[in-house]
């Protein structure tokens, strides 16, 4: 059986769900194989974790010789495993940076590149969020490896122990992959709540919080359910809160159990950034809002009525 190559993602030391998300994935395709690439010591905080969610094997490529560098490294030691391996497919997170090393991928080895898949059948075949999210389409590559970005929160994990053997990786990065160097990094706290794009549940504001002071509503609500808190371009364009928790298509795609919109219009933008999520609630005043054509519950009414009693009422069963 062939493998399958999955790219880690994780943080502070410990695995991030997608990744569990991914392997589960590619378990229906292959034998999944996990990639660590980052800083000495990073694999082993990680292969206990990645064993249990089902990798078999875990190739290891640390050192500053790949963390000291942006993205360029991480597309040249998967190019060379592609290349060592001969895997049935590749698979990424469907972040900014999984889709960039993707394509960087896709172009050093030429081979398919799908994005934004919720859904990855057995003979390789990708179920595509497309069109900013207005169209779902069945994809597959015509070249001998898939490369697969995969979007968070879109496939469950089902944990299946795996040998997990490791295996470390000789580096051997091009001049090129050198020119772009990482000077500082510095990690934005969500506090005490999930991270947004693996978040279980998400309570988004918009332009109708209407001031940075009105989103502790958004919060609260958001808190009293232990989801993430996201917004939509207008409310961070507005400056009521921070873009880097924007969603859409020029922000952070979603698909939470739970997505509930509060004051926000609807906009094609926003959707394309979290109709993929299993339900959507949206509270707003206008009755013609577009958001409740994708809405499975919608409440017309005054958010700053309605959340704030939403709010008290999970308290109230926590």
């Amino acid at each position: 059986m062939a493998e399958v190559l999955v790219l880690v993602e994780a943080a502070d030391g410990e695995l991030k769900k997608t990744t569990a998300e991914m392997l589960t994935a590619a378990r229906a395709i292959g034998e999944p194989a996990a990639v660590v690439i980052g800083a000495a010591g990073s694999a082993d905080a990680l292969s206990g974790a990645l064993s249990e969610a089902g990798a078999e094997k875990i190739y290891v490529a640390e050192g500053e010789e790949v963390d000291g560098f942006s993205v360029a490294p991480k597309a040249e030691v998967l190019a060379q495993l592609v290349n060592e391996k001969s895997p049935a497919a590749v698979l990424l997170a469907s972040s900014q940076e999984g889709k960039e090393v993707a394509g960087r991928l896709a172009l050093k080895t030429g081979n398919g590149l799908l994005t934004d898949a919720v859904d990855i059948d057995g003979d390789g075949t990708a179920t595509q969020s497309i069109f900013a999210g207005s169209m779902t389409v069945k994809s597959k590559v015509k070249t001998p490896v898939a490369i697969i970005t995969v979007r968070p929160n879109s496939i469950s994990a089902q944990p299946q122990a795996g040998a997990g053997a490791r295996e470390d990786v000789q580096v051997q990065l091009s001049d090129a992959a050198r020119q772009s160097a990482i000077l500082d990094r510095i990690e934005e706290s969500t506090g005490s709540r999930p991270e947004l794009t693996e978040a279980n549940i998400v309570v988004s504001g918009g332009r109708g919080v209407a001031s940075e002071e009105n989103f502790k509503v958004i919060e609260a609500f958001a808190d009293s359910m232990k989801g993430a808190v996201g917004a939509s371009r207008a409310a961070v364009d507005s400056g009521f809160y921070p873009h880097q928790f924007q969603v859409g298509q020029t922000g952070k795609t979603v698909s939470p159990q739970l997505y509930v919109a509060c004051g926000i219009s609807g906009a094609i933008q926003h959707r394309a950034g979290m109709q993929t999520a299993k339900t959507i609630v949206a509270v707003n005043k206008d009755p013609e809002a577009p958001i409740f054509e994708l809405a499975d519950f919608g409440v017309v009414g005054d958010l700053f009525n309605v959340v704030p009693q939403a709010t008290e009422e999970v308290n109230k069963r926590r």
